[in-house]
């Protein structure tokens, strides 16, 4: 079931920071630092899982076992991208209805057509608004609790600017978003009229090593009415840029001497491993745990 411990952070209006996670090993850190949610990056998702673009290739099919393992591996409430709700209205419903039951906490749908392709990369195409208003007036519908909130996106901005991005996103919450997200805006000035002009609790992009929104501090996003910042990209580019040095330095090398890397004890208790030892010391048959001892 959804954590209800998101809802009341952004009902007492505190503003929440959630970091990318793609993979079990991400979600198991960060799931350490005390964040308040988890955003399953479904770019990240993609790639980890599938080795491709996320361009619309993976299905609701590849998608729902990760984003329940994510939640159900994590003790922080996981906020799932959800891309287009993998096809129209009764999709939709499906997907909302298997993502809460596999304990994901917020779900993010956004108004691009099939197939649909990543935030800040070009050639993004929009359905109409009134087709997307009805996905989350389904969505709103479908879900059990109350807990489970609806995250509509937009990405209109790119192709039909700023203003359009921003009726969207008035008639999104209309329809029953908990939570608007208005993609790729382009400067501070275009994100502070957002923040002005959408009376509903709203999520920021920061897409770090080139995206096309500038990253903003926690506190000047909520100073301009933002609630949510999400920075899906922070893990598997920082991942991707140590593999790459580490990888690097073996090929040149020959040998692993010298890179500051995780220690495999520090792994070993991250992935909980004790417990299986713990349970392996129990359950020991006599003889056995003689011959440990």
């Amino acid at each position: 079931m959804a954590d209800p411990r998101l809802k009341a952070a952004l009902k007492a209006g505190d503003f929440v920071v959630a970091p990318g996670i793609f993979d079990m090993i991400s979600a198991r850190v960060a799931d350490r630092m005390g964040f308040a949610a988890l955003y399953a990056t479904g770019y990240g998702t993609v790639a980890s899982h599938l080795g491709v673009p996320d361009a619309g290739i993976a299905t609701y099919t590849d998608m729902v076992s990760r984003m329940a393992r994510f939640a159900q591996g994590s003790t922080t409430p996981v906020i799932a991208d959800a891309d287009t709700g993998y096809g129209g209205l009764l999709n939709v419903r499906h997907t909302v209805m298997g993502y809460e039951a596999g304990g994901v906490t917020a779900i993010q749908i956004e108004d691009q057509e099939v197939p649909k392709k990543c935030g800040h990369t070009p050639g993004r195409r929009v359905i109409p608004a009134e087709e997307m208003a009805l996905k989350i007036e389904v969505a709103a519908e479908a879900r059990r609790s109350d807990d489970f909130l609806i995250i509509a996106r937009t990405d209109a901005r790119t192709t039909l600017g700023l203003d359009e991005a921003i009726r969207r996103g008035k008639l999104y919450a209309k329809a029953g978003a908990d939570i608007v997200f208005i993609e790729s805006p382009e400067s501070e000035e275009e994100m502070r009229r957002i923040g002005g002009e959408i009376d509903a609790p709203l999520l920021a992009n920061n897409v770090d090593g080139g995206g096309r929104t500038p990253i903003l501090s926690a506190e000047t996003l909520k100073s301009i009415g933002y609630n949510v910042a999400i920075y899906p990209a922070i893990g598997f580019l920082s991942v991707a840029k140590v593999l790459e040095e580490a990888y690097g330095h073996l090929r040149q090398r020959g040998d692993s001497h010298g890179l500051d890397i995780y220690p495999f004890s520090g792994m070993n208790e991250l992935m909980g491993f004790q417990e299986v030892w713990d349970f392996d010391a129990k359950w020991a048959r006599p003889e056995r745990k003689q011959a440990a001892e």
